[in-house]
């Protein structure tokens, strides 16, 4: 864990019913090869939605992108490697949230 704060990058997606399992393994790869394109990314998890509380609106997969600092954010953002991932995720996307914060 590091000691001084960083910034978390956490994506939710909810996929539309025609997007196939295939379809869904490719983005999972696509967006798993993220951090070894973009140096600045410092880590990287992700997962699909597990629990029993039936409370997650829809959202299945969570990821979850870390960075030391705002510029490494603001280089990711553009970046042509996350720029291809948008475009490949953009048409299966049913809805999408974003949230950054500082680790505390």
């Amino acid at each position: 864990m590091p000691t001084e704060p960083v910034l978390r990058h956490v994506v939710l997606f909810g996929f539309t019913p025609e997007t196939t399992p295939d379809q869904l393994r490719t983005i999972e790869e696509a967006f798993a090869a993220l951090p070894a394109q973009i140096p600045e990314i410092i880590a990287f998890e992700w997962g699909t939605d597990v629990s029993v509380e039936n409370a997650a609106r829809g959202y299945t997969h969570c990821f979850l992108v870390t960075f030391r600092d705002e510029a490494g954010r603001d280089v990711y953002l553009p970046h042509p490697a996350h720029q291809r991932f948008v475009d490949l995720v953009g048409p299966h996307i049913a809805q999408v949230l974003v949230l950054d914060y500082w680790s505390r």
